[in-house]
């Protein structure tokens, strides 16, 4: 059974709609607040085709189960929402997470992929007055992996004229990550010590410059001496090697470095592999925040090892920190400030085709890239 009738036989019924066929594949429920409403009908800026480039997957596995097609049903806009003909497309790493079954999937055939920048092609109905046809824009949300994508008008925001769409795809995810983490998973004050692990990837890179532009203090840890001279070019003060082969020589290093006290922070997203080694490097009261599983999950870890120094441990997800719109507009509006104004780097791995999505994939699973991954459809 092909996509189309897949998507078709399982999409719900909507009177206003004259086929189910192109029925959006996934549907975000977030209550939309902020700015004034349009309340209209499905409008176009010029007439939308049937159907679309994409990538999906119909069960989990590995790279062999990405699917390429060109004739993917073009999703339908529903209240609330904007349909985004995407230029540039982020790809992440929750997205192998999705695809080999660490996160479950909401259902199959699943568009991959979270976040983009293009421009608005149609509206539905009741949507901010401050995202009008043919902006340009950048969104997180799903189904990201397409030449249009429907997505909630709560996660979309309009692009200030220094911002080009490149731009806006290669930050907005991984940058408003990093941002949230400073701000909330740990307020990081000037002067604090702060270990962040794969400080050469796609947030680590963030995380270097942002606390840098804060006063606070970074110790690097990357996997490779080019990665760690990255990170110094970034805003880290000190880099340092994982020591896979001696852990608590890795510990020892990183403690030194704070004059035996510990780092105030730990932003780890590595996961297994470092979670024990970076947890032995916070100081009293301190903070272990986790947020990613590059390594594997952390499992079996007995609450009560925190109670040695009173350490804080968190794992959080971005979208609890951005659950309203107001708050979207509050740290999009930051960080486009932090790039316009502090000069902050916007670094770019590779833009590679969407029908190349299998390479994209492997190169961002080696561990061996360095900053944002982004297709074009």
């Amino acid at each position: 059974m092909s996509f189309l009738a897949r998507s078709a036989l399982r999409a719900p019924q909507i009177t206003t709609a004259p086929s189910i066929a192109s029925t959006r594949l996934l549907a975000l429920t977030s209550q939309l607040s902020g700015a004034p409403r349009v309340s209209s009908t499905r409008t176009m800026t010029t007439e939308l085709p049937k159907t679309m480039k994409a990538v999906y997957i119909e069960k989990t596995g590995g790279t062999e189960v990405l699917q390429y097609k060109e004739d993917v049903p073009v999703p339908e806009v529903k209240e609330g929402e904007v349909l985004v003909k995407n230029e540039f497309i982020g790809v992440n790493y929750i997205d192998t997470y999705y695809r080999t079954g660490v996160y479950p999937l909401p259902h199959t055939p699943y568009i991959l992929g979270r976040d983009a920048a293009g421009t608005i092609a149609a509206l539905g109905p009741n949507t901010p007055s401050d995202l009008p046809l043919g902006a340009r824009v950048a969104y997180m949300g799903q189904a990201a992996y397409a030449e249009y994508t429907a997505v909630p008008a709560q996660n979309t925001v309009t692009l200030p004229d220094g911002i080009t769409n490149k731009i806006a795809a290669a930050a907005l995810l991984q940058a408003l990550t990093a941002l949230t983490l400073i701000r909330e998973a740990h307020p990081v004050q000037p002067g604090d010590w702060v270990l962040v692990t794969a400080a050469a990837g796609g947030v680590g890179l963030w995380l270097c410059q942002l606390l840098k532009a804060v006063g606070a203090r970074t110790i690097a840890a990357a996997s490779s001496p080019e990665k760690r001279e990255l990170a110094k070019q970034n805003g880290a003060e000190v880099v340092v090697e994982y020591h896979e082969e001696n852990r608590e020589k890795f510990t020892k290093e990183v403690v030194d470095i704070t004059g035996g006290e510990g780092v105030a922070v730990v932003f780890d997203s590595v996961g297994k592999e470092t979670f024990d080694s970076c947890l032995a490097t916070v100081k009293r009261k301190g903070s272990m925040v986790s947020f990613g599983n590059a390594s594997g999950p952390v499992t079996g870890f007995a609450l009560g090892r925190l109670a040695a120094k009173n350490v804080k441990l968190l794992r959080p997800a971005l979208f609890n920190y951005i659950y309203t719109r107001e708050d979207v507009l509050k740290y999009t509006s930051e960080l486009w400030k932090f790039i316009e104004k502090d000069g902050l780097n916007v670094a770019i791995h590779e833009v590679y085709p969407l029908k190349d999505i299998v390479r994209a994939t492997e190169d961002i699973q080696s561990r061996k890239t360095t900053g944002k991954l982004l297709l074009t459809p």
